[in-house]
């Protein structure tokens, strides 16, 4: 059976330790990361960065997220982290100003579909509409299109959504999505996502 987006290849990106390992091999800009089991060693990962995003290694909508500074009880933050996530690592990712929006860059096989701006709500350090975001269309250089591109090529899926901040250092990539990008596409660039993925998939099996 054809099966587009291939499951071995989805599990190298739900797992955020293995997405992220992967992007970093290939020399993506990233946010500076520290993974490590040690809780000191995340607690000293945090105080070097001042303000970081503790990630648990599977959610969506930055469900499970805490934002952690070196003026809180780490410690008890972090036990408390680990005993939620059910998970030993600790995902540490120093905080980047985001001027409260990051990118979504959305690819559909070889084709660039579009961008959109998931902009955080009021009061929200994240932009997840989760958290109360909002999208909006963005109209992205050909330099965040070339890396959401890079990034996407590297896992091969059918449909992609590569996660990217603007920072003042230049762009970084937080991630790659296998199942994010159709609210977003359409509430955002007015896309229907399901609909150009079904006649992708349909103009493939004709043609391949």
């Amino acid at each position: 059976m054809r099966i587009f987006s291939p499951p071995e290849r989805i599990l190298r990106m739900i797992d955020r330790v293995s997405c992220t390992t992967t992007l970093a091999a290939h020399g993506f800009p990233l946010p500076p990361t520290v993974l490590t089991e040690s809780l000191e060693g995340a607690l000293r990962a945090i105080e070097r960065f001042g303000e970081a995003v503790v990630k648990p290694l599977y959610s969506t909508k930055a469900r499970g997220f805490r934002l952690l500074s070196a003026d809180d009880d780490l410690k008890t933050e972090l036990e408390a982290h680990r005993r939620e996530s059910g998970h030993p690592l600790f995902y540490v990712q120093k905080k980047l100003d985001l001027s409260g929006r990051d990118l979504g860059v959305v690819f559909l096989g070889d084709e660039y579909v579009g961008t959109y701006a998931r902009v955080a709500g009021e009061d929200a350090w994240d932009t997840t509409i989760h958290s109360g975001g909002h999208y909006e269309a963005f109209d992205a250089d050909p330099e965040v299109i070339g890396i959401g591109r890079r990034a996407a090529d590297l896992f091969g899926l059918t449909l992609t959504s590569v996660d990217v901040a603007l920072t003042a250092e230049g762009p970084r990539v937080f991630e790659v999505s296998a199942f994010g990008g159709f609210r977003g596409l359409q509430e955002g660039l007015g896309i229907d996502g399901p609909a150009r993925v079904a006649d992708h998939v349909i103009e493939r099996l004709r043609t391949d």
